[in-house]
Order: structure tokens, then C-alpha cells, then sequence
């Protein structure tokens, strides 16, 4: 089916539709070489070298980077193609006789071998032609995911850094929320004939406090209000039980590591998948113990 190569015909002989004899839009006989008009457009069919109406002469002057078709001979049409999207209605001439989830239909775009001649249509095709088979979504997934910027959370805390906290006080954790710390985060990338879209979410913040504990947020976590006063954190927050004067440096070396959740999928309903990227980042905060006076 894609050895042929159709083509529409510049628009101003649709203007000469409306003139010709109601014989010109008959078409010619498949296979024949010739030009089929419809009441609007014409179409060329050209035969590859090697087939019945194109092998006189055979190859001669002919380069060999052009392309093997279907049926193994050498074609000069070099091709690639794209999958429609969004795919044609039902009953779209585009379909060929079949029905949307029947196959798919892809743009085919061809270039002659040693001109300037391209050749652009749409055509059915029950498997992806082999042009775009040949690229694996997965790795176009990735090729996305690569165009992405993810970064670890954008941390806020209290106490701040460079502040003091207090043991047995309540600590907010939280990241600001964007493209880039939170999500969604979205790219494409396209190969082959191929399109695949990815997003990009964080699933979930583990954050390590720095005294051997750790707290797994699904969410991005609640910013600290004074309003809030004493009250712990809804949603994402922690406890210190002794000061920072315990550790090395006298310091609670924290850290948030996000795992990222990227979904994706071909243009089209086509195949899906899913990836996973973990991006971190990190404070330092002083926690003291609370001086009795007597």
C-alpha cells in the first residue's frame, strides 16, 4: 500500500474542476501511473523504479540512497512518517475504508532521491510503517524526561536556617510549589514518525532530619504560619527530642529527596509507560535545649 506515492496537485486545479468534462473525474485504472481527479483534487500515482510501469530503463542514473519498499524493490523515494494526531474522524477518506481503531493513520512524507520534489499525504496502515517502529518509546520517554528541568525541593522549614529552634517544638517541613520543584512538569520528544509526551509529578518527599529520623510527605507539605502558634503540621512535619549540640558539627544536616513520577505516552493512545527520577537538596538548622533559670 506504500509503495505508491500520491500527491495533491497545486490547488488551482481545483478551480479547474468546475470547468472539466464529467469524464476528467473518472479515475484511471489503479496501478496505471496516471492522474485521478476528483471534483476538487488530483492525485498522481508514480511508480517506483522496478515496478511494471517504471522499469523501463531500469536504475540508470538513479542513486542508491534512496529506499527499499514493502515488497524489497529499491525505490528513489526516501520516507518517513508521523501518526496523525488527532486521528481523522470516522468516515474521513483518510481511513480508507477502516475505522478508528482499526490500524492508524499516519502522514507520509517523501522525497525524491536527487530533486527537490516532496511528496506529502496521509495514508492507513494497519502496523506502524516501519520507519516509525523502528524507535522505541521508551527511549523517547527518556529523551523527554532529559528536556525537563526537576529539581529537589525548593525546602522550607522551621526553624530557619540560621535561626533556632527549640526541642519538643513542632517543625514544618514543605516545599514551594512550581514546575520545576513540584510538577507537573511536561516535554515531548518525537523520532521516527513517533511523538511521545511526558509528564512529570513528585510522588513523595523523604526527608531525613539529620538525628537518625525520617519523614515520608505525599504531599508538598504546609508553609508555617505564627498564626499556627504550638500546633504541629497537618500534613508533613517532625519532632526534635534532643539539640543539635549532639551532633558533630552542632547542627541538624537536613535533607529532602524527591521521587519524581513521570508518566508517559504516545500521541494518539498509543503505548504507555512509566519512569521515575529523584532529585534531592538540603539545610543545616541549630536546635537548642530550653534554659531553666531558678
Amino acid at each position: 500500500m506504500l509503495t505508491r506515492r500520491r500527491a495533491a496537485v497545486a490547488a488551482a486545479l481545483s478551480v479547474a474542476a468546475f470547468v472539466l468534462p464529467a469524464a476528467a473525474f473518472a479515475d484511471d485504472p489503479a496501478g496505471s501511473g496516471g492522474t485521478a481527479c476528483g471534483r476538487f483534487t488530483c492525485s498522481v500515482e508514480v511508480e517506483a523504479p522496478g515496478s511494471s510501469a517504471g522499469s523501463a530503463g531500469g536504475n540508470s542514473g538513479a542513486s542508491e540512497s534512496g529506499s527499499n519498499s514493502e515488497d524489497g524493490e529499491w525505490s528513489p523515494w526516501k520516507c518517513t512518517y508521523t501518526l496523525a494526531d488527532p486521528q481523522p474522524p470516522a468516515g474521513s477518506l483518510d481511513w480508507e475504508g477502516h475505522q478508528p481503531g482499526d490500524g492508524a493513520v499516519y502522514q507520509e512524507r517523501c522525497a525524491y532521491e536527487g530533486s527537490t520534489t516532496t511528496v506529502l499525504r496521509m495514508v492507513w496502515a494497519a502496523d506502524p510503517p516501519e520507519a516509525a517502529a523502528a524507535v522505541d518509546p521508551a527511549v523517547l520517554a527518556q529523551q523527554a524526561v532529559d528536556e525537563m528541568l526537576l529539581r529537589g525541593p525548593e525546602i522550607g522549614i522551621t526553624p530557619k536556617p540560621g535561626g533556632k529552634g527549640v526541642v519538643g517544638m513542632p517543625v514544618y517541613l514543605w516545599t514551594e510549589q512550581g514546575p520545576e520543584t513540584y510538577g507537573p512538569n511536561t516535554a515531548s520528544a518525537t523520532a521516527g514518525g513517533i511523538t511521545v509526551n511526558a509528564t512529570a509529578k513528585v510522588s513523595k518527599i523523604v526527608w531525613n532530619m539529620g538525628d537518625g529520623n525520617s519523614v515520608t510527605c505525599s504531599t508538598p507539605g504546609t508553609p508555617y504560619k505564627p498564626e499556627y502558634g504550638k500546633r504541629p503540621s497537618p500534613d508533613c512535619g517532625h519532632r526534635y527530642e534532643v539539640p543539635s549540640s549532639t551532633t558533630d558539627t552542632g547542627r541538624f544536616h537536613v535533607t529532602a529527596t524527591s521521587t519524581w513520577t513521570i508518566d508517559w505516552q504516545v500521541t494518539g493512545g498509543g503505548q504507555t509507560g512509566q519512569l521515575t527520577e529523584v532529585r534531592d537538596s538540603s539545610v543545616d538548622i541549630t536546635v537548642a535545649e530550653v534554659q531553666v533559670l531558678n
